[in-house]
């Protein structure tokens, strides 16, 4: 399979580390940066950025909540018009930096709780979806297969990124199983290969009871924010191109098929 591997960076600030992004940036093939709101800041911002370009790796907007105690993981309750400024927000601060380091921000991935709720609310999913439309019709959006957010952008007629987890459990319905959940969140190196390996096979998710549910993917999220992750992450590409699999940007994949 053509493939691509995305992590989410740049999610340090001021003097608060966050993962290893200049390693992590060495493994995958596409970032999604923090804007701010969830974390990140103007510094982390540019640097990211910075280092993505060197490791020529493509970059996307990780727009959330505004929410930086709890890591834009809490569910909020925002009004269209304000959700739709804070995403437009977001998307404008990364793009502006972007264009001054000479590296197209090429996608879009929500994050966090703002990513959650939208895949499982139609019409919450179809404000992320204009909001971004609006901003730049042409540029990829990253979604969850088996997402209302994917369907909304499909809708839209957005060019729809389709994403799995290499760390996360899938329930029967194909979303995520709850992190406050056990199991949620697989540990090893060992079980995130399978749980991927699984899924290419059988060409679609495969639930934590054992369902399948197909789907088409074109993209597979690496998580950075912990000890571990950029081993994780050497030893998920070295699996997947040992198993004769190609590994490219998602402007490779989803604009030069």
């Amino acid at each position: 399979m053509l493939l691509n591997l995305n992590a989410d960076l740049g999610e340090s600030f001021g003097p608060w580390p966050m993962g290893d992004d200049e390693n992590l940036l060495g493994v995958v093939n596409s970032a999604n940066v923090a804007c701010g709101f969830h974390a990140g800041d103007p510094m982390v911002m540019a640097n990211t950025i910075d280092m993505a370009r060197d490791a020529k790796v493509s970059i996307g907007a990780h727009p959330g909540f505004l929410d930086l105690q709890g890591f834009g993981r809490r569910p909020m309750s925002v009004p269209d018009a304000e959700l739709t400024a804070l995403i437009q927000y977001q998307l404008s601060a990364l793009d502006g930096m972007s264009k001054m380091r000479k590296l197209p921000m090429t996608h879009v991935k929500p994050h966090g709780a703002l990513n959650n709720m939208a895949c499982e609310d139609r019409a919450m999913a179809d404000v992320v979806v204009r909001a971004v439309k609006a901003f730049n019709p042409d540029i990829i959006f990253l979604a969850p297969v088996l997402s209302e957010l994917a369907a909304a952008a499909a809708d839209a007629s957005m060019n729809v990124a389709l994403e799995i987890f290499a760390d996360r459990a899938y329930t029967d319905s194909g979303s995520l199983v709850s992190r406050r959940k056990p199991g949620a969140v697989i540990d090893t190196a060992e079980g995130c290969i399978a749980h991927v390996l699984a899924m290419i096979e059988a060409n679609g998710v495969v639930t934590e009871n054992g369902a399948i549910l197909p789907t088409p993917f074109h993209s597979i999220c690496v998580h950075g924010d912990n000890a571990h992750a950029v081993d994780t992450a050497k030893l998920i590409k070295q699996a997947l191109l040992q198993k004769g699999h190609d590994l490219k940007s998602l402007p490779e994949i989803m604009f030069n098929n």
